[in-house]
């Protein structure tokens, strides 16, 4: 694929047993049980990747120390997008002493879970923001298109805040919806501290009955709007398998990336704009 060193920028684990993943349920059957480190490296030795960033998946820190546990026996583990409470009167303390582990890499707040549409904005919020661009810690975004609105008032407030959008945040592939989506991802990567992963687009089609094809305007937009020194392959590993497999999801990428796409830029997307944006 490319010659560089290959990191998958985002993917998950999990242990049912910590019980304080509240999303996942018996409902989602492909997701109901416990996937940790030796179930992905066989996948990845198969596909020739070479680290990941591993990303938290519940709000609690607990989840962020049992992934840098991970972290520190797994060399091939290059980061921790953790989790802290916004919220919170002592963040600036939680945010210390996470920072002093060399596998902190981010935090990650789940917005799409919360019902305040503009929670990002609340007061106490943006004062800790400001502890994150005082930091340098970058911020993962895991949002959808109603969320545009106030993402893009905070990335005014804190033109120096690094931001990474999770997966492309979440258009509806399955209705294949560009109208509002394609336009307001393009005013936020006006932003030259926004990055953009191009990861979690299976999951936004029709489970198990999409089209490698469906997912060409959308890849193609945000490499035209962020251009390939800001985008970045993420295979949102295990949730995926809820409509295709690892080798799909390297596939949809690799067939929709426009076909000038070759060289540099390619180890940009497949590493080097992760190592760069996580300073790995």
């Amino acid at each position: 694929m490319v010659s560089n060193i290959i990191i998958d920028s985002h993917q998950h684990f999990w242990k049912l047993s910590r019980n304080d993943y509240k999303w996942l349920t018996k409902d989602l059957p492909e997701l109901y049980r416990d996937f940790m480190p030796n179930d992905l490296y066989p996948i990845l030795n198969e596909h020739q990747i070479d680290k990941t960033i591993v990303v938290q998946a519940a709000p609690t820190i607990n989840e962020t120390l049992f992934l840098l546990n991970l972290f520190e026996e797994h060399e091939w583990i290059a980061g921790v997008v953790g989790w802290l409470d916004l919220t919170e009167i002592n963040f600036k303390q939680h945010l210390e002493e996470l920072h002093q582990h060399h596998g902190f890499v981010g935090v990650r707040p789940m917005l799409q879970d919360l019902d305040e549409d503009d929670w990002i904005l609340r007061k106490d919020v943006l004062k800790n923001i400001e502890l994150l661009v005082q930091y340098d810690v970058p911020l993962d975004l895991l949002i959808k298109p109603r969320h545009f609105p106030y993402i893009l008032k905070l990335l005014k407030m804190f033109p120096q805040l690094r931001v990474v959008v999770n997966h492309i945040a979440k258009p509806n592939i399955a209705k294949q919806q560009l109208e509002g989506w394609k336009e307001e991802i393009g005013q936020i990567a006006m932003y030259p501290n926004v990055m953009c992963k191009i990861s979690g687009l299976v999951t936004e089609a029709t489970h198990k009955n999409w089209t490698i094809e469906e997912f060409q305007p959308y890849i193609n937009h945000v490499v035209n709007v962020f251009g390939t020194n800001r985008v970045m392959f993420g295979s949102d590993w295990p949730v995926c398998q809820l409509a295709g497999t690892y080798n799909d999801v390297l596939t949809i990428l690799m067939e929709n990336l426009p076909t000038n796409i070759l060289g540099k830029d390619l180890e940009n997307i497949f590493g080097e704009n992760a190592k760069r944006f996580y300073k790995l």
